[in-house]
């Protein structure tokens, strides 16, 4: 077992951020596994179920097909968030990932990128709700990131957070499962829940 102690901080130290900051970046997850920095704090999470994959493959070809605007689409590309509150940094990798297509963001992007461009996040919640209703949420809020769409398995229901502004978004629209969700501009369609029950 490693043990670190602790040593008067000089004017070289690192703080206990850029500490927490550079062993995560240092870290590499069981294979299988993915690893965010959310709110000063390292999850690692095992691979979803299959319930969780067919819940945002319905998000994905929903989007891809009806979006006003072309989107291109990741699931698995890592977000580097800007820092807010009591926190430092935050590095997500949301479920799901969309920008529109004219940006190709994604094209030789970094594995942690910047959020500059993205149109929407989601999250499909699994063991570790509140991480996605509450922290994630602020996090994406604080980064302007424009939309969040939450797919709340143990609600059975589906959220839009929109108009982010400072820790939040100030707009929540949510829809029980089974009922649409209307997306607005740039996607501009309604979001089909059916598949969902």
């Amino acid at each position: 077992m490693a043990v670190m102690t602790c040593e008067p901080k000089t004017s070289s130290s690192p703080s206990q951020d850029e500490t927490l900051l550079e062993y995560f970046l240092a870290l590499e997850p069981p294979e299988g596994c993915r690893a965010e920095l959310i709110e000063g704090e390292i999850f690692v999470s095992p691979a979803p179920d299959g319930e969780h994959e067919d819940y945002l493959s319905t998000v994905f070809r929903q989007v891809l097909r009806h979006s006003k605007t072309d989107m291109d689409g990741s699931g698995n590309k890592g977000l580097k968030l800007p820092q807010g509150g009591l926190c430092p940094k935050s590095y997500s990798v949301p479920d799901a990932t969309f920008a529109p297509r004219e940006l190709r963001l994604f094209r030789g992007a970094p594995s942690w990128m910047p959020c500059e461009g993205v149109a929407l996040v989601a999250e499909v919640t699994s063991g570790k709700a509140n991480r996605d209703r509450v922290a994630k949420r602020h996090c994406y809020a604080r980064a302007g990131i424009p939309l969040y769409l939450l797919v709340d398995r143990e609600e059975e229901a589906v959220t839009l957070f929109s108009e982010p502004s400072g820790q939040d978004y100030t707009e929540i629209h949510t829809t029980p499962y089974g009922k649409a969700l209307p997306l607005p501009e740039p996607f501009a369609f309604d979001l089909e829940t059916a598949d969902f029950l």
